[in-house]
C-alpha cells in the first residue's frame, strides 16, 4: 500500500501519521516527547510499524513542529514545513469550508486565518504560559483532577469562577484565593477554561476577523470544557476534527504527498530501520565571528568529537554527519 508519512515533533508530544495516495488518513501514533525527540521519533516509528496490517510503501515523508529539522535529518524527510502550513493544509483538506483555525498545544498556541483555502493571516504565542495546555495541566494537578476528566467536570459548572488568566503566576494565585473562598471544583475548572480562552483571544485574535467555519485543533481540543468556552466567546459552533491531535502530522504527510505528485522524485526516507539506528547530537560554538553561534551536528553511528575546552573546532568532528544547523550565516548548514 502506497502511503505518505508525516511526523510532528512538539515540545510535549510527538505525532506520526500516514495518509494514502488520496489523502485519506490511514493510521497514526502519538507519544510523549519527554525531552528526547530523537528517541521519541524512533519509538514512534517502531510502534507505528508494529500496528501495520499490510505492507506500507512509504513514498514520501514530511516533518513539522518545533523539532522538524531534527526529525527530518533522522528519517530522511523529503519536505520540512512549519506548523502553520501543516495545520492549514490538514484543516482545509478535512474541513473544506474552514476559515478560522484555533490550535492549542502543550507549550504554544496558534491562530490561522484562511480565505478560499489560502492562509491570509496567523499569530503564534510561545511565551505566555497562561495561554497553553500546560496551564490547564498544572492547575488540574493543583485541584487533584485527572486531566482526562477536566472537561467533563468543567461542564457541570453552574457559576464559573472569574480567574485572572492574563498571566500564569497571577492565575495560580487567583485560583488559590477562589479555592479558599469556597468555589466548587467544577466552577474553578470552567473558570480556568474561560480564562485561557480570554487570554488566547486577547493575545492572538486581536484585530482579526474570526469567521466560521471554525476548527479547534491540538491536544487541548480534547477538553470539552475548552470547546464550550470557545463557542460561548465566539458565538459560533466549533468543529473538532476526528484526529484533531494529529492534524500537524497529517498536514506534513499531505504536503509530502502533494510534493511527490508534483515532482515525482524518489523518497529520501531511510526506511523503517531508522527506529533501530544510533544517532548522536553534538553542540559546539563557532568562533568564526562575534555571533558565537551554537551549531548542532547530528551524527549517525560512531563518532569522535573534539573538546571545546581544548580548542576543538566543529570541522574536527568525525563520523557520518547527516545534518548541521544553528549558524546565522549558513556556513555549517548542510543541503
Amino acid at each position: 500500500m502506497k502511503v505518505f508519512l508525516g511526523i510532528d515533533v512538539g515540545s510535549v508530544t510527538t505525532k506520526l501519521a500516514l495518509v494514502d495516495e488520496h489523502g485519506k488518513y490511514v493510521d497514526g501514533y502519538m507519544l510523549r516527547t519527554a525531552g528526547q525527540p530523537t528517541k521519541a521519533v524512533q519509538k514512534g516509528l517502531s510502534e507505528l510499524y508494529a500496528k501495520k496490517q499490510e505492507d506500507w510503501d512509504v513514498t514520501s515523508v514530511g516533518t513539522t513542529g518545533s523539532g522538524r529539522n531534527l526529525a527530518g535529518a533522522l528519517v530522511g524527510a523529503d519536505i520540512i514545513k512549519n506548523e502553520i502550513t501543516a495545520h492549514a493544509v490538514a484543516a482545509s483538506t478535512y474541513v473544506p469550508e474552514v476559515q478560522t483555525i484555533l490550535e492549542i498545544g502543550g507549550q504554544d498556541s496558534k491562530i490561522i486565518i484562511l480565505r478560499d483555502g489560502i492562509v491570509t493571516d496567523f499569530a503564534m504565542n510561545t511565551v505566555c504560559a497562561a495561554g497553553t495546555g500546560s496551564f490547564l495541566d498544572q492547575q488540574a494537578g493543583r485541584l487533584n483532577v485527572p486531566i482526562q476528566d477536566f472537561g467533563a467536570i468543567a461542564l457541570q459548572s453552574k457559576s464559573p469562577a472569574r480567574i485572572a488568566g492574563r498571566c500564569g503566576v497571577f492565575a495560580e494565585s487567583d485560583l488559590i484565593h477562589k479555592q479558599q473562598l469556597g468555589y466548587s471544583v467544577e466552577d474553578l475548572l470552567y473558570g480556568l477554561c474561560q480564562a485561557l480562552v480570554r487570554n488566547y483571544l486577547a493575545n492572538l485574535a486581536l484585530g482579526k476577523e474570526l469567521l466560521p467555519t471554525v476548527t479547534f485543533q491540538g491536544g487541548v481540543a480534547t477538553n470539552v470544557g475548552m470547546v464550550k468556552a470557545f463557542e460561548e466567546a465566539l458565538g459560533t459552533k466549533i468543529v473538532v476534527p476526528e484526529n484533531h491531535q494529529m492534524m500537524g502530522a497529517i498536514g506534513a504527510a499531505l504536503l509530502a504527498m502533494e510534493q511527490y505528485q508534483f515532482e515525482g522524485k524518489e523518497t529520501k526516507f531511510k526506511g523503517w530501520q531508522t527506529k533501530d539506528m544510533s544517532f548522536n547530537s553534538i553542540t559546539m560554538t563557532c568562533s568564526g565571528c562575534s555571533n558565537n553561534c551554537e551549531v548542532i551536528t547530528i551524527v549517525e553511528g560512531e563518532y569522535t568529537a573534539p573538546s571545546a575546552a581544548d580548542g576543538g573546532k566543529i570541522s574536527d568532528i568525525k563520523g557520518n554527519i547527516i545534518a548541521r544547523w544553528g549558524g546565522t550565516c549558513g556556513k555549517w548548514d548542510m543541503a
